[in-house]
C-alpha cells in the first residue's frame, strides 16, 4: 500500500478548503483509487533527524467539529477523536464500530441500532441512545457535510441503548452511510469516543491517548501526538517540507503546486470521486443512445488513468469503484476501449462541444486527451474551458454536447442525483421510464441480491449511456520518509487500522 516518490512539483488541493460534498456538483479539486508499485529516487532523510515520529497539522482558530467544520486539516484528525456507528473499509463495506447490532422492520423503513455497551466520551460521559441520536440530528443540519447522504431519513430518536432511524424509502445500505462521527455537542471542540483526547496546554495542542478508551489504549502505536498549530494554508506546505508535520492528506491530481524536493512515501487509497463524461441527452447528436454508447467506447480510460492522473486513479467503465464487491468485471470487459464502433457510425466531421472547468489543470488535460481520442475516431471536438461559475451556468442551460464532470458519490454508490429524472446533477436532461425502478431495486436489495440488482442497473446504463464513467481518482497520504510504516488509509479515515502502524 505504499509508494516512495521524489517530488519536484506536487499537486494537491488546499487543505483549508471544505471537503467535497457527496452527490453535489464537484469543485475543481478532489480525491480517489488504489495505490501503485514501490519506487524511489533521491536521498532519504534519517528518521532520527526529526524531533517526533508523528506530528500532525491543526488549525486552532478553526472548528474541530467532525460534522460542522470546513477545515480539512482538522477534519483529517477527526477519526482519532471520534467514532461512528460504523466504519467504511477500503472496499466500501460497512464495519460495525459503536453499533453492536441492528434490526429492520418488515417494511424496511425503521432501523433500530443497538449501541455497544461500556463506551464513554473522553470526559467519562456514557454513550447513550439519546446522545447518539442528538449527534445524528446535528448531521441532518443543512450546514453539515453529511446532510446530503441523510436526505432519506425522516426521523431519528434515541432509546435505552439504542438509536432508531425512520426512512422515507427503503435503503439496504443505510449502515454504509452511518460512519458519521458521534460528537457530544455542537461546539468547536466537542468531545468524542475515539482513542485520543484533544488537549490544550497554554495554547500548545496535542492528542493524548485515552486510558479509558473502550478498545484499549495499549493497541495504539503512540500515546501522544504533537499538533503543529498553523494559521495559514502556506504554513502547512512549509511545515511538511521542513519535516515539522509528518503526514498530510492530499489530492495528487489537483491544481495547486507544492514546490518541494525530497523523498516521501505516498500511500494511495480508493475513493468515490468519480470523473465522468456527461452527454446532452435532450438535444443534438448525443440525443441518440447509439452515439453515446459509441463515444463511451472510444475513450481509452486506462491511458487517461496512467498518463493524465499518473496512476493516481482507477479506470472504470461502470459507475462503481473496481475494488467494490459490486463491480462487474465481465460487464466492464464488454465496454473496453474500441474506437472502431464510433468510426463505423460514419459521423466523420460532425462537431461536438466539450465543456470543462479551466480551474482544474488535470481535468483540462483530460478533456484535451478525450477530445483527441474522439477526433481520431472521426468527430470534430471543440473543448471549451470555462471558469467555475460560467461552467456551471452552461451546464444548467444545457449549452453543451459533452461535459467533463466530477462528483463524490456516497459510499453506497447511489447514482440518483446523476441519472434519476430531475436529479440535481442530471445536467444532460436524460429521462427514462425504466431507470427509477432499477435504482429502487438496487437501493432495496440485500445480500447477494444486491449484486444482481447492481448488475441489472449497470447493464442498462451501458445500453443507454446517460454518462460515460472514466475513472475514480485516488486520494493520497504523504508521509516523511522513514517516519511511519504499514499505513492502510481509507477515504473516510487516513488512520484506519492504526493499531498496525509502525512508528519507529
Amino acid at each position: 500500500m505504499r509508494r516512495q516518490i521524489f517530488i519536484l512539483f506536487l499537486a494537491f488541493s488546499l487543505l483549508l478548503s471544505a471537503c467535497g460534498s457527496e452527490g453535489g456538483a464537484a469543485s475543481s479539486s478532489s480525491a480517489s483509487s488504489p495505490p501503485a508499485e514501490d519506487h524511489s529516487v533521491g536521498g532519504s532523510p534519517a528518521p532520527e533527524e526529526f524531533a517526533a515520529p508523528l506530528t500532525l497539522a491543526a488549525y486552532p482558530t478553526a472548528s474541530f467539529h467532525p460534522v460542522l467544520s470546513g477545515n480539512k486539516a482538522n477534519l483529517t484528525l477527526a477519526p482519532l477523536l471520534y467514532e461512528g456507528l460504523f466504519a467504511v473499509d477500503s472496499q466500501f463495506q460497512a464495519v460495525p464500530l459503536l453499533c453492536e447490532g441492528y434490526t429492520v422492520s418488515e417494511d424496511r423503513l425503521t432501523w433500530t441500532f443497538t449501541l455497544r455497551s461500556g463506551v464513554t466520551f473522553s470526559d467519562g460521559t456514557p454513550l447513550t441512545g439519546e446522545t447518539a441520536a442528538q449527534a445524528l440530528q446535528t448531521a441532518l443540519d443543512p450546514a453539515s457535510r453529511y446532510a446530503g447522504r441523510l436526505s432519506g431519513v425522516q426521523s431519528i430518536r434515541g432509546g435505552e441503548g439504542q438509536v432508531v432511524l425512520t426512512l422515507s424509502q427503503p435503503n439496504s445500505s443505510l449502515p454504509l452511510l452511518l460512519d458519521i462521527p458521534i460528537a457530544l455537542g455542537t461546539g468547536a471542540r466537542p468531545l468524542g469516543t475515539g482513542p485520543y483526547l484533544l488537549t490544550d496546554s497554554g495554547g500548545s495542542l496535542s492528542l493524548t491517548a485515552r486510558s479509558d478508551w473502550w478498545q484499549g489504549s495499549g493497541s495504539l502505536p503512540v500515546q501522544e501526538i504533537r499538533l503543529a498549530s498553523l494559521t495559514k494554508s502556506d504554513e502547512l506546505v512549509s511545515a511538511f517540507n521542513s519535516g515539522e508535520v509528518s503526514l498530510i492528506d492530499v489530492d495528487l491530481t489537483g491544481n495547486s503546486e507544492l514546490g518541494s524536493s525530497g523523498s516521501y512515501q505516498v500511500w494511495d487509497y480508493p475513493s468515490t470521486d468519480l470523473l465522468y463524461l456527461g452527454f446532452n441527452a435532450s438535444q443534438g447528436l448525443c440525443r441518440d443512445p447509439e452515439v453515446r454508447r459509441a463515444v463511451a467506447r472510444a475513450i481509452d480510460r486506462d491511458s487517461l488513468a496512467e498518463t493524465i492522473f499518473a496512476r493516481h486513479a482507477a479506470a472504470a467503465a461502470i459507475p462503481v469503484h473496481p475494488v467494490s464487491l459490486l463491480y462487474n468485471e465481465e460487464l466492464a470487459k464488454r465496454l473496453s476501449y474500441d474506437p472502431s464502433i464510433l468510426t463505423d457510425l460514419d459521423l466523420k466531421g460532425r462537431s461536438l462541444t466539450l465543456l470543462v472547468n479551466i480551474e482544474n489543470t488535470a481535468k483540462s488535460a483530460a478533456a484535451n486527451e478525450i477530445a483527441r481520442q474522439l477526433q481520431e475516431a472521426g468527430l470534430r471536438v471543440t473543448v471549451e474551458r470555462l471558469p467555475w461559475e460560467e461552467y456551471t451556468a452552461a451546464l444548467a442551460a444545457r449549452d453543451f454536447d459533452l461535459y467533463l464532470g466530477e462528483v463524490y458519490l456516497t459510499p453506497d454508490f447511489d447514482l440518483s442525483a446523476l441519472i434519476a429524472p430531475g436529479g440535481a446533477l442530471n445536467y444532460g436532461g436524460w429521462e427514462d421510464s425504466v431507470i427509477s425502478g432499477l435504482l429502487s431495486a438496487f437501493r432495496t436489495a440485500e445480500g447477494e441480491l444486491r449484486q444482481s440488482a447492481a448488475a441489472s442497473l449497470y447493464r442498462y446504463l451501458c445500453q443507454q449511456a446517460p454518462i460515460a464513467p472514466i475513472c475514480f481518482k485516488n486520494g493520497s497520504v504523504l508521509t516523511q520518509y522513514g517516519r511511519l510504516d504499514q499505513l492502510n488509509p481509507t477515504q473516510y479515515n487516513v488512520f484506519y487500522d492504526l493499531s498496525h502502524w509502525t512508528v519507529p
